[in-house]
């Protein structure tokens, strides 16, 4: 019993603190995972591991990390990212070259350099606004510096690592032509506002991490947040079941169209 009043005075004291609500997610997979990294860093409890965190800003970010699953890799599912890129991106520039993109929870930047090497080999992405949002800042400075080791290109076409990476020993780095592209800022997806107006939105293996409530209100937000057939792309276990009442329809498997055109 006190173990798990220890567990919720943490919760409620991150949320004070960081504005992070960590009830919106599966409570046993969160709890599991951080308990791990307390014990692990040598706290007996999660009120001195949360003291801890306030003191310590690397562990604070390691929290976030553990939080947020940064597991990400350029083209991840590349079937699906074929569809994207000879699909729906050349539907969408037919009809407007000015297209607006975001990628959601994007953790260290391999999902919205995937998108600006599609929109760059089809000669769209310098009219591209594409924007790039995570919680975790720690993510983003990663994002920002674009340095990745060579398990996280295994999915990119071989012409791709040739046109937009450059090597040093054992890491690849993104080319400036993408890294000036994206604009990579810090977000809270459950309490932060959205912008609008979006042709695409891309959140992949992050929704599967909340709660059902938090889900509907994220898959509301989204909705509104696309223009009128604009799409969602989600991941490859975040199906929306009855997407009718967030006024989406199936576009393809795992791809989601505002109702409205």
């Amino acid at each position: 019993m006190e173990e798990d009043q220890d567990f919720l005075l943490f919760i409620k004291k991150v949320k004070e603190h960081t504005s992070i609500d960590l009830a919106l997610y599966k409570e046993a997979q969160m709890k599991r995972r951080l308990t791990t990294l307390r014990m692990k860093r040598g706290y007996q409890t999660f009120v001195s591991f949360f003291d801890a965190m306030m003191k310590n800003k690397e562990l604070f970010y390691e929290f976030l990390d553990r939080m947020t699953i940064n597991v990400s890799e350029f083209w991840r599912n590349p079937n699906r990212w074929e569809l994207v890129e000879s699909r729906f991106i050349p539907e969408m520039l037919k009809k407007n070259r000015r297209l607006k993109v975001w990628s959601a929870a994007c953790s260290t930047g391999e999902e919205p350099y995937t998108l600006a090497m599609i929109l760059a080999e089809q000669g769209a992405l310098n009219d591209v606004h594409l924007l790039a949002t995570d919680i975790d800042e720690g993510a983003l400075d990663k994002a920002r510096k674009a340095a990745y080791l060579d398990r996280s290109l295994r999915d990119v076409p071989e012409k791709y690592v040739k046109k937009y990476f450059w090597q040093d020993q054992l890491m690849y780095y993104v080319s400036d032509e993408l890294k000036k592209t994206v604009k990579f800022q810090k977000q809270n997806l459950l309490v932060d506002t959205f912008d609008t107006g979006f042709d695409l939105i891309v959140c992949r293996n992050v929704i599967i991490y909340f709660t059902e409530e938090a889900k509907h209100v994220l898959y509301q937000k989204f909705a509104k947040a696309l223009k009128p057939g604009g799409l969602l792309f989600v991941g490859s276990t975040e199906q929306i079941f009855s997407p009718g009442q967030y006024d989406l329809e199936p576009a393809d498997t795992f791809f989601y169209r505002k109702k409205g055109v």
